[in-house]
């Protein structure tokens, strides 16, 4: 004797599907509110600072002595001079600081992803370029003067800055340089073994070809990483007012220097060009983010 099974109403199932996706639909919505908000409220320090900087700093750029003069002979009284001097000193020492550590970067991830293969020395790579990603920058300001400075017997110049900055850079280039590697397919690996290249020749004429916009992108965002740093050039670059091309000798100009030296005084010169100095960093540092966007949108890796 079969047992009947109780008749469950109409439309029941129905009412049932309706109300849980009547509850997702709230969860999400709310959801949706909160992200919103969190962002919004994320925005308001970014554009607050944007406007300070911009509203006290930008009649100074529109100022062609601005772009083609340096600060020498100039007072916190006299009004005028230029940034001329701080901006390339800041371009040098950054280009000082890439030159060592481009090659250590993308030679290092190339050898994490291609050779490494999660190896012991490998492994003692990564860790050690961990570390690094979090060591602060006046401790790396402070292990160059220690070392170049102290032990060495050299100067206080703009390449003992770019040295500083050099372990500040090297992770960012090679973390991004070695998830741009990771991307390329392996099938292009496999189809150039099987046609005999060796691997050296595959990594030069495939692997790196077909990753060199992202790996450029990871060098445009490591620049971009220290051009606003402040403590090695307190520790290892001492502030001049004039302009010096030689980062091997003299006092070198830069940017956080230059806000650093002007930042104290009360007169109102003074507090312009600090402002000003201030918004054209953040401009540099913008460039070079928009340069690492643009270059990142025509990388030849792309997932499938």
């Amino acid at each position: 004797m079969s047992a009947l099974s109780p008749a469950r109403p109409a439309g029941s199932g129905m009412d049932l599907t309706n109300s849980r996706s009547k509850a997702r639909g709230v969860r999400n919505a709310a959801a949706t509110v909160i992200i919103v908000a969190c962002f919004l409220l994320a925005l308001v320090p970014l554009a607050w600072i944007l406007w300070t900087v911009g509203s006290k700093g930008f009649h100074l750029l529109l100022d062609l002595n601005w772009w083609e003069q340096s600060q020498l002979g100039m007072t916190s009284r006299t009004a005028g001079g230029g940034a001329y001097h701080a901006i390339m000193g800041s371009l040098i020492i950054a280009l000082g600081s890439a030159v060592v550590s481009v090659p250590v970067g993308v030679f290092g991830a190339i050898y994490l992803v291609e050779y490494g293969r999660g190896g012991p020395i490998a492994r003692a790579v990564s860790f050690m370029v961990d570390i690094l990603t979090g060591i602060p920058s006046i401790v790396a300001a402070l292990f160059v003067y220690a070392l170049w400075v102290t032990l060495l017997g050299f100067g206080r110049t703009g390449f003992a800055v770019s040295l500083s900055l050099v372990l500040l850079m090297v992770p960012t280039v090679l973390r991004l340089t070695e998830e741009v590697l990771r991307l390329v397919p392996n099938e292009l690996r496999e189809a150039s073994a099987a046609l005999g290249v060796p691997r050296w020749k595959t990594i030069l004429k495939v692997v790196v070809p077909t990753a060199f916009s992202g790996i450029v992108t990871g060098v445009v965002l490591g620049l971009a990483r220290i051009m606003g740093e402040t403590a090695p050039l307190l520790i290892l670059g001492p502030y001049t007012a004039a302009i010096n091309f030689n980062p091997f000798a003299g006092n070198m100009a830069a940017l956080p220097t230059m806000i650093n030296q002007d930042r104290t005084e009360s007169l109102q010169p003074a507090v312009d060009r600090t402002w000003a100095a201030a918004l054209t960093l953040v401009l540099l540092v913008l460039v070079l983010n928009l340069l690492a966007r643009a270059v990142a949108r025509f990388s030849a890796v792309r997932k499938r």
